[in-house]
């Protein structure tokens, strides 16, 4: 009501009413008043950074990364050593993908996300130089991550966590990357200072569950997915853990139980799809574990692992032709797994091919082979 009269009063060439207000709408969910009323702040005032970076900031919520992008840069030239905008024109560099940065933090967000990454970085490496700050050192890193950069992305979230030591989000994605990579005492070690931290922290409780369940210690990854589970009840990647733990404990009921809820919840989640394919084929639910398996394919079709589980769903449903066509996708798909080739080869000797049986036999000796020189795996002879 103040600021209306205000406004009124002012016939609406009131800076500070305007701005407020269009900072309400923002808050409201009215993204496009509030970048009207910030243009008219900016008309009132031309020579305000501040009122340029809200104009960008509303176009960039609107989607808008290369107009904000324009605007990072006028504000930038009224203040040269903002970080804000230095940061923000990064981001939207990065979704323009030109992998080369709020004045520079907000420009880097911009360019991140018109996917400009080289922009994105020098924007968001300006802004670092300019002001250290963890939300930077976040999107430094993520660009680095898109780019396929990993070590480089380590050794940025190293920065930043030697920078903000309890920053939970920062301990938990340096972790996270660990994991992948199977460096699981590195991963462990800054998830669980996450933890320390945050004892209630969903990413970190569901990464430290999933490294004891891959160990086996299903129970100990069942306490911590209930640890999380009433804060987190929607979470895909959660009830496809738990049903991979009852999959373990041979629970097979529970574990398809658990797994359509995650394939309810993320129903182009690939990933869960093949899970659920597995555990039918495991129950001989042949049919069941075609259906799931087709949608995964559908959706990773470059995996050739998919082709053979597939392929014996359509050999115990005594479609041999199918089955060995997708034996053949595996194959052509998968160049180190020698079980692809094993159970080919057991298809061709069971239907009178031993020919072709031996050449996917003779396949699978060189991929053990090569198995067995590279002590970095762990294989098992059997």
């Amino acid at each position: 009501a103040v600021i209306k009269e205000q406004l009124q009063e002012s016939h609406g060439r009131c800076e500070y009413a305007v701005y407020v207000q269009a900072l309400i709408f923002r808050l409201e969910g009215k993204i496009q008043e509030s970048l009207e009323l910030f243009q008219t702040c900016s008309i009132l005032n031309p020579r305000s950074a501040d009122n340029l970076k809200q104009v960008a900031r509303s176009l960039f919520l609107l989607g808008k990364h290369k107009a904000a992008i324009e605007v990072y840069n006028e504000a930038a030239k009224l203040d040269e050593k903002d970080w804000e905008i230095s940061h923000n024109l990064g981001v939207c560099y990065m979704y323009l993908k030109h992998f080369n940065k709020e004045i520079s933090h907000n420009l880097g967000v911009c360019y991140m996300y018109l996917k400009h990454f080289n922009k994105a970085r020098d924007q968001l490496n300006n802004a670092l130089e300019m002001n250290r700050h963890d939300l930077t050192y976040m999107m430094l890193g993520k660009i680095h991550l898109l780019e396929g950069e990993t070590e480089k992305a380590i050794e940025v979230y190293k920065k930043a966590v030697e920078f903000s030591p309890e920053n939970t989000d920062l301990l938990t994605k340096l972790g996270l990357i660990y994991l992948q990579l199977g460096d699981y005492q590195k991963a462990f070690e800054h998830l669980g200072k996450a933890l320390t931290y945050d004892q209630g922290n969903y990413k970190a409780t569901l990464a430290a569950g999933s490294m004891m369940q891959a160990h086996g210690d299903y129970d100990v990854a069942l306490s911590k997915y209930r640890a999380v589970a009433s804060s987190m009840p929607e979470s895909p990647p959660l009830w496809n853990n738990i049903g991979m733990c009852f999959f373990g404990k041979k629970k097979y009921v529970a574990a398809i139980s658990c797994l359509k809820r995650a394939n309810y919840l993320a129903p182009f989640d690939w990933k869960i799809l093949y899970n659920l394919g597995l555990v039918h084929l495991t129950m001989q639910q042949y049919a069941s574990a075609f259906h799931f398996l087709s949608a995964a394919i559908n959706f990773q079709p470059k995996m050739g692992e998919l082709y053979m589980l597939l392929a014996v769903a359509l050999t115990n449903l005594e479609d041999i032709e199918n089955a060995k066509r997708s034996y053949e996708q595996a194959v052509a798909l998968d160049k180190c797994n020698p079980l692809v080739n094993l159970n080919y080869a057991v298809l061709l000797y069971n239907h009178g091919d031993k020919k072709g049986a031996l050449c996917q036999y003779q396949e699978m000796e060189k991929k053990v082979a090569a198995l067995k020189e590279n002590s970095t795996l762990d294989f098992d002879p059997e």
